[in-house]
């Protein structure tokens, strides 16, 4: 192993659990698809024939899992026939980004809650346990299943008391991105939602060979709380599975490959989700997949309120590309978390970090010194610029962390990469088949790692590893 490689894995190992929030391998009996997904053959990124879609070369028997980066899978039982699951709703501990913590509520130690995954034609069975302080419902957000199973309160069922269970049961006879959250308004933005993925009976084509779900959430939290204000009409955390960039999970991807992000919304805002450098078609929403003739190449998608959607797109170009919600408050996380020393800036509604050279510099080696990452000077700005009506604008926003942050998925990125990611951000990486294989290599060095040193016994839910819930603290 070279040296780069060796001291990325000795920083990588050190982190702490809440912010490199990676996979567990999914064990092939837990997974929808019964097999595993094989390694596509070598390609020549130089060459035609290298980069056509590596889908081409898989049988077409075998289903793709999802996977939701920094979110755990639900695993089940199967009891004569039917596949069972244990949801549990609970307080979580959050951790946004290395100096930012937040206590929020979801399911089975995290928020956004496991992701759970079944077949079209599948009969569920869904143990749910009311963990919360108050009670609570489920809604299966698109699903047609019977009324006495919605999740509507005081209508389709009786609320869930503390420390009440009810059992939710039916048969899926559709495919796509769904959904489930509480039905509660207030319980929604304090992050009960997770994905609900229907597999379908025969493989949608084009088959895709990286299948990515990403949950889009917003929060209100005031500088001195770790508790969102759920009442709040402003937000200032923006977050992609749970996480700020530039903690997010970038999504891997093998040159010449085809990839399905699959996103969803549930806050108080529309987010129009732009990938950077390709093209891609919308191939479903939240009522399932969409005939082929409605789709059109585009490169921004709006995902509305309660709404899901699904893009797909050859990954033919090489790069590290930005995929992003292009609101611009949303494009940023809350400088006013980082405000000392009487720095605030009394004629704006945002605070900015710092006015000047000096704050900046000093507030910023001021949070590297205590998350523990090198801090490197933001990008240069006039000497006359204080004398220039509007200033600063993003000349202070500049938070580079990448030790803190570092996880396989970012190995290779150049130096400072994370000093522009902020909020709704993640990045999708598109690279040849040797860099691709060996951040798959370091990732299961990574997981076997965590493996090994888990604690004997330790009580999880039986779903939840890594995850930052108070139950594993």
């Amino acid at each position: 192993m070279n040296k780069s490689r060796r001291e990325f894995l000795q920083s990588a190992a050190v982190i702490s659990s809440g912010v490199l929030a990676v996979h567990r391998k999914k064990k092939v009996q837990e997974m929808p698809g019964m097999q595993q997904h094989p390694h596509p053959a070598q390609t020549n990124a130089n060459s035609h024939a290298g980069q056509r879609a590596v889908s081409q070369l898989i049988p077409a028997s075998i289903t793709l899992p999802v996977e939701t980066p920094d979110v755990p899978n639900l695993p089940h039982t199967v009891e004569d026939g039917v596949k069972v699951f244990n949801l549990v709703a609970e307080p979580v501990r959050r951790q946004l980004l290395p100096y930012k913590m937040m206590q929020v509520w979801g399911y089975n130690g995290s928020c956004p809650g496991p992701t759970i995954q079944a077949n079209q034609g599948d009969r569920v069975r869904i143990l749910f346990d009311n963990h919360l302080p108050e009670s609570t419902s489920i809604h299966w957000h698109g699903l047609e299943i019977p009324v006495e199973m919605d999740g509507l309160p005081y209508v389709s069922q009786k609320p869930i008391p503390p420390g009440g269970r009810f059992v939710y049961e039916f048969t899926l006879h559709q495919e796509g991105t769904y959904f489930y959250h509480s039905h509660g308004a207030m319980q929604e933005m304090m992050g009960m939602i997770g994905m609900f993925i229907l597999h379908p009976e025969k493989p949608y084509k084009p088959r895709v060979d990286h299948d990515y779900g990403i949950v889009l959430q917003e929060w209100a939290i005031l500088p001195d709380s770790t508790v969102p204000n759920t009442a709040n009409m402003e937000f200032n955390w923006l977050t992609f599975n749970g996480v700020s960039a530039p903690a997010t999970t970038p999504l891997v991807a093998r040159l010449g490959s085809r990839v399905r992000i699959r996103m969803v919304n549930l806050g108080m805002d529309h987010h129009p989700i732009h990938l950077h450098g390709n093209q891609f078609v919308v191939t479903g929403t939240e009522a399932g997949r969409t005939p082929e003739s409605t789709w059109r190449r585009e490169n921004t998608v709006l995902v509305g309120v309660a709404q899901a959607r699904d893009i797909e797109f050859d990954a033919k170009y090489p790069g590290d590309w930005m995929l992003h919600c292009h609101l611009p408050h949303h494009m940023m996380n809350s400088m006013s978390d980082l405000l000392m020393n009487g720095a605030v800036v009394e004629d704006r509604m945002i605070m900015t970090a710092a006015t000047n050279d000096s704050q900046a510099l000093s507030q910023m080696q001021t949070l590297a010194d205590a998350v523990g990452f090198e801090h490197i000077h933001h990008a240069p700005i006039a000497p006359d610029a204080n004398s220039v009506p509007g200033f600063p604008q993003d000349a202070f926003m500049d938070m580079g962390m990448d030790e803190a942050v570092a996880k396989p998925e970012t190995y290779g990125l150049p130096r400072n990469w994370s000093a522009n990611m902020m909020g709704m951000m993640t990045l999708v990486r598109v690279l040849p088949p040797e860099k691709y294989d060996e951040i798959m290599e370091l990732k299961h060095r990574m997981l076997d790692k965590k493996t090994m040193e888990k604690p004997a016994g330790e009580h999880n839910h039986g779903s939840h590893e890594g995850s930052d819930s108070p139950n594993r603290r």
